[in-house]
């Protein structure tokens, strides 16, 4: 029985093998990384002016760092691919 079976398949030439998008991944990481430290940043300068600019700028920097986080997420992409 062992001898009518055919061998297993070849393997598929490696070709082309940085063709994924690992490198579009890490800079869009580090962008968000660079967009939340700049957030954080110009937040905690804005805590020098006083408390009411502060208080302002950390409502605002919120909505940022939750925009880059559903950026990272990927809730933006289309389901389909």
């Amino acid at each position: 029985m062992l001898r009518l079976m055919p061998p297993p398949p070849t393997a598929p030439p490696m070709v082309a093998l940085a063709d994924d998008d690992r490198l579009r991944r890490l800079s869009q990481r580090i962008r968000m990384v660079g967009l939340s430290l700049g957030t954080i940043l110009g937040t905690t300068w804005f805590f020098t002016l006083g408390v009411v600019p502060g208080v302002l700028a950390a409502m605002v920097a919120k909505h940022i760092l939750v925009a880059i986080l559903t950026m990272g997420l990927g809730v933006d992409k289309d389901s389909r691919g």
